[in-house]
């Protein structure tokens, strides 16, 4: 069956709206959402911890044959700037669904970075762009062995979370997280009240407050030897 391409997502998020959640680490949107949206940890960043460049962006998905990637070329033509390409190979380890070439398309296009549940290849140079992040399940120097079938923005099951086309990707050192265009809009007073809370934790134990006053822990049961 050859590529199917679905009509792009309308956006549903303002830039206004975008902008207050790019204050916002994987981590702090995981606490909000623990069964909402994180993406599996073994989908790795391509860098080490530091080096890592932030993903940020609305997803564009392609759902691959292994090892067919027809779909992750058409989703190429569907790319605006600032989105995040999703690839959902079922985790496939054995054949590459992207590398360099593709990816500098996808990079010069101005797509934010990509996301793949399955393996890549030509990892030196993805990780050499300083503002492009990679996140990937495996590596191998296998390439793809045709381009005749899949389907684009259609909703994929990436690291056993569904993400839908227009869903915002965000990826940090810390791991990797989608959050749907309702969620973003009902929980964003929330995320912004947790980095004020941790802000003030810091805050408070650099003054030298005790662990208990600055977490408000209930005093412990201290047993005599």
């Amino acid at each position: 069956m050859p590529v199917t391409i679905h009509e792009p997502a309308v956006p549903t998020l303002s830039e206004a709206d975008l902008a207050r959640w790019q204050a916002v680490p994987v981590a702090v949107a995981v606490d909000l959402a623990r069964d909402a949206g994180q993406i599996d940890p073994a989908i790795r960043p391509l860098n080490p911890p530091g080096r890592q460049p932030r993903l940020f962006g609305r997803a564009v998905t392609a759902r691959c044959e292994p090892p067919d990637f027809g779909a992750v070329l058409h989703a190429l033509e569907l790319i605006r700037p600032g989105d995040v390409l999703v690839i959902a190979a079922g985790g496939h380890a054995e054949t590459a669904m992207i590398g360099e070439i593709v990816g500098g398309e996808l990079r010069r296009r101005g797509g934010r970075g990509f996301v793949c549940d399955g393996a890549v290849r030509d990892v030196a140079m993805l990780a050499s762009w300083s503002d492009f992040a990679v996140f990937t399940r495996a590596i191998t120097p296998r390439g793809p062995a045709s381009a005749d079938r899949g389907a684009v923005n259609v909703p994929v099951v990436i690291g056993g979370r569904l993400v839908t086309p227009g869903d915002l990707i965000i990826g940090d050192d810390d791991g990797l997280i989608a959050l749907t265009p309702a969620f973003l809009t009902s929980r964003i007073g929330d995320a912004e009240a947790k980095l004020v809370r941790e802000a003030e934790w810091e805050k408070k134990l650099g003054a030298g407050c005790s662990v208990m006053e600055t977490f408000g822990l209930a005093a412990p049961v201290v047993l005599k030897a």
